[in-house]
């Protein structure tokens, strides 16, 4: 990561919190009203050069999740909490990722970090895409903004994602990475963030699925 990135990662990563503290809190209040278990959830992902990192997000799902089903979620999953519903649906459980930013473990802007499970699918060329720092967002995960139609009605969800989506993932991560730029990532954050408003808007309107992703 270049220098100049990561000053503004930092950057970024730190105003995002002050301005975002009351919206943290009254998230966790939330959470916490409704059963007892922790506010926030981490999960093993893999990072740059393949080391491990603990993610961090709001929980969405029951406390013993991992236990009860598979890594990924597709769909109106059972597992998921009321509130946990409504924060996926607007996207705020990834706030908390705003702390792996700051530490380092991320970037704004960079490929989706994927659960060990899963990396131990990659190809060799696949792996070349453990040499980027993993981010927030990426150009992938705006092709691939919403999973839901391509895995709530498949038999096999997990298989699909494996064979087809995310190779389709890596591979446009690592067409990126050839061209990249500090604009070409604020053109992504702003796509993000632009996406995530009107589609977040677009769901709380309606009964559509909750998408999905991996756990939490």
């Amino acid at each position: 990561m270049s220098t100049t990135r990561r000053v503004v990662d930092v950057a970024g990563a730190t105003l995002g919190l002050l301005l975002l503290w009351p919206v943290f809190v009254a998230i966790a209040g939330a959470i916490a009203l409704e059963d007892d278990g922790p506010v926030f959830f981490r999960q093993s992902r893999v990072g740059v050069g393949g080391r491990l990192f603990g993610i961090w997000k709001f929980r969405t799902m029951v406390s013993d999740a991992e236990q009860c089903g598979r890594q990924l979620t597709v769909g109106d999953d059972p597992r998921i909490t009321q509130v946990g519903c409504w924060l996926r649906r607007a996207k705020l459980d990834e706030l908390p990722q705003l702390f792996n930013v700051l530490c380092g473990d991320m970037g704004f802007v960079g490929p989706r970090p994927e659960v060990p499970r899963y990396v131990c699918f990659y190809t060799e060329a696949q792996r070349q895409v453990l040499a980027l720092t993993p981010g927030i967002t990426d150009p992938a995960s705006l092709t691939y903004f919403d999973e839901s139609g391509l895995l709530t009605g498949a038999p096999d969800p997990e298989r699909v994602y494996v064979e087809r989506i995310m190779p389709e993932k890596i591979r446009l991560n690592l067409e990126y990475a050839t061209h990249r730029s500090l604009w070409a990532d604020l053109r992504v954050v702003a796509s993000t963030v632009g996406r995530v408003l009107t589609s977040g808007a677009r769901r709380m309107r309606s009964s559509a699925p909750i998408g999905s992703a991996l756990l939490p």
